[in-house]
């Protein structure tokens, strides 16, 4: 190279209203051989929103191929110190053929003064062992330590997945943190209740209440019309927010006290017990992660939490039915298993105190272990563990990007002194910790892929199974996508077992998540077990969440249907309970509204909603990648079409996995 060389770089700011900024922008090229001093890029021009401007830089020294762009601001006194978005830098060597191509440094991202030298590069995602120049190996190894100072593990609650260690949103700075913009959420007929710290009258009343907040919602509506009838309780048990408990059972559990005889009235005629067990008709309800554990105090009140188990049987009109109920987990007189003959008020109370179980499992398990907590552990350690050039590093962060900031947000406030699980929530602040170690304790691997769930729960194959069907389709699809991005970076399965990022990546995962025994890949040895690793992460921030999330006020509106405390212990006598007695038993008003407006903001997706596949990110509009893109929306395109069709259909359609509904990380 000549001692002398002139390029004619062209920085782009970003187009959005806020991209632009008062402050000074020095930039230098790095080369192989040398650098270039810093030069002013906006003496003459202002970094405006949408604009370019474009300096000259001279090398008066050996340079080599320019291999980084060094970028750093500075505020101007007098001026504020707003942050700049970098959309792209444009480098040009000058040369006597006028037409030589542009290297194109992608930054796509936010800058800071507080910052200081920030420096982007060019060329392809690759992986560590492709890398053929010596200062992109460093770049990416002091991006990495970088990192791993300013992205610390924290300890949340012992034995579950650990969280990033901040204190506050600010120090996520602007590139993971995100503005939710909600829609107007119509909260006028749940408010003015937080001084009726007393029970509901009677039914009517909450009727009256339900007639002006669910009026509007057909799927709440429907809920309320049928929350007492049997079949309607399994059908949630597929279909509702949380269709992740349910399973087949060969067995009966040991300490279910029931026998064939007393359950011969509830199979068909000529059946038994041992018959419909070894034929796969016989499902499990077991919400023994709640066993002795003391609820929370509200409105100065005890409640009680109680951990069911129930058996349900597959009829032959292909429903999922409750055959047998018993509240406790261990056996004894005080402890009776009731049946679908006993009195109605017996049954439906038995029915509502696994609704109550139900709610407390769905929110802290089926929802923040298994979505939230999943999404910011993938997050910490994608970002201490990937660089920002490694393929999973730009194939993951556009799912899990938002997982710190509403994790942190959900810390400081539902889960916090004063917050909706403190003052509404059966489960109170003393009993999160221990439900949140029991659940991670037993979780497993198998269970976190839809596939291997669904069958190890034998609910793949059920008529009515309406998640189980969308859900395998929606997974199939996303691991379509994941198996061709990881073709495309990795030629064989020897690369996969070399990439030492990948290999500290899952370290990472499994030394803050769960235990050894989960079945969670301890190491990497082939493109399958990459793709379907990262299939489940994906899955879990994006199709999981929705399901689990945006479906849980349309069945909680009505709220017998889903109690999140239980005001008196459970029952251990039967006929004993009349209908006024039911009402004693359901959480106050002013919790149940304060739940319920909790729920309803969850529930809604922003206004700046991103569906599932859909990025803005610069890099999965080029090439091969932009091919796989567009591959994986024509086919989640298709899939929610047919769910449309199919849901024209049903009385109560199943939406909660159509993929226009689906947001592509977990924002709320």
């Amino acid at each position: 190279m000549g001692s002398c060389q002139e390029f004619e770089v062209t920085v782009h700011t970003s187009p959005g209203t806020t991209c632009g900024t008062y402050s000074r922008l020095y930039l230098s090229l790095i080369g192989s051989q040398g650098e270039t001093p810093p030069v002013t890029v906006n003496d003459k021009h202002h970094l405006l929103a949408g604009s370019t401007c474009l300096v000259l830089v001279r090398a008066n020294g050996p340079l080599g191929p320019v291999v980084l762009v060094r970028l750093r601001l500075e505020a101007q006194i007098g001026f504020p110190n707003v942050d700049w978005h970098c959309n792209r830098v444009e480098v040009r060597q000058r040369t006597i053929a006028e037409d030589s191509e542009a290297q194109v440094f992608l930054c796509d991202k936010w800058l800071r003064t507080s910052d200081g030298d920030v420096e982007l590069r060019s060329g392809k995602l690759c992986l560590l062992a492709e890398e053929t120049e010596e200062q992109l190996k460093q770049h990416r190894l002091s991006q990495l330590q970088h990192q791993q100072e300013v992205i610390r593990w924290r300890l949340f609650v012992e034995g579950a997945p650990q969280c990033v260690d901040l204190k506050s949103l600010a120090e996520l700075g602007p590139n993971l943190s995100y503005t939710h913009q909600s829609p107007a959420i119509n909260m006028h007929y749940l408010r003015g209740f937080a001084g009726r710290a007393e029970p509901w009258t009677s039914f009517s009343e909450m009727e009256t209440v339900f007639a002006h907040t669910g009026h509007q919602n057909s799927a709440a509506r429907f809920v309320k019309a049928h929350w007492k009838e049997d079949w309607y309780f399994g059908y949630q048990c597929l279909n509702g927010c949380n269709p992740l408990l349910l399973r087949r059972t060969h067995t009966v559990p040991p300490n279910l006290a029931v026998t064939s005889h007393m359950l011969r009235p509830f199979l068909p005629a000529g059946s038994s017990l041992e018959e419909e067990l070894q034929n796969g008709k016989i499902y499990l309800l077991d919400y023994k992660l709640l066993d002795g554990l003391e609820g929370n105090q509200i409105n100065g009140k005890q409640t009680y939490l109680s951990a069911p188990v129930c058996l349900l049987h597959l009829n032959r009109q292909g429903q999922v039915v409750p055959i047998a109920i018993q509240l406790q987990q261990t056996p004894g007189p005080e402890n009776p298993v009731f049946l679908p003959s006993d009195s109605s008020c017996d049954w439906l109370l038995a029915k509502i105190w696994v609704h109550s179980a139900d709610f407390q499992g769905h929110q802290l398990v089926s929802h923040y272990l298994r979505t939230h907590m999943m999404a910011e552990l993938c997050c910490v350690a994608t970002l201490r563990q990937f660089p920002e050039h490694h393929p999973l590093h730009q194939l993951l962060m556009p799912h899990i990007r938002t997982s710190m900031q509403i994790n942190l947000q959900a810390r400081a406030s539902l889960l916090a002194v004063n917050g909706v699980f403190d003052q509404a929530v059966g489960s109170g602040l003393k009993t999160i910790p221990e439900i949140l170690r029991r659940a991670s304790a037993t979780i497993q691997y198998r269970s976190m892929c839809v596939p291997d769930d669904l069958s190890d729960r034998g609910v793949d194959n059920l008529p009515h199974s309406f998640y189980a069907q969308d859900a395998l389709r929606v997974w199939e699809a996303l691991h379509r996508f994941v198996l061709g991005w990881v073709h495309l970076f990795y030629r064989g399965d020897e690369d996969v077992q070399n990439d030492s990022e990948l290999q500290n990546w899952i370290t990472d995962i499994n030394t803050h998540g769960f235990t050894q025994n989960s079945g969670f890949p301890q190491r990497f040895q082939t493109k399958a077990e990459v793709s379907q690793c990262l299939t489940m992460f994906i899955y879990s921030c994006s199709a999981l969440h929705a399901a689990v999330n945006f479906s849980q006020l349309d069945f909680a509106l009505w709220m017998p249907n889903c109690p999140p405390a239980m005001l008196r212990p459970p029952p251990q006598v039967k006929g004993a309970v009349t209908d006024q007695d039911i009402l004693s038993y359901l959480p106050d008003i002013n919790s149940t509204q304060r739940v319920l407006m909790t729920l309803k903001m969850l529930s809604q997706p922003g206004v700046d909603f991103i569906p599932l596949c859909h990025y803005r990110e610069a890099i999965f509009r080029a090439g091969a990648h932009r091919r796989l893109v567009e591959e994986v929306q024509a086919e989640l395109k298709a899939i929610n079409d047919d769910i449309t069709e199919r849901n024209r259909h049903l009385e109560l359609p199943y939406t909660y996995l159509s993929p226009s509904g689906i947001e592509n990380s977990v924002a709320i």
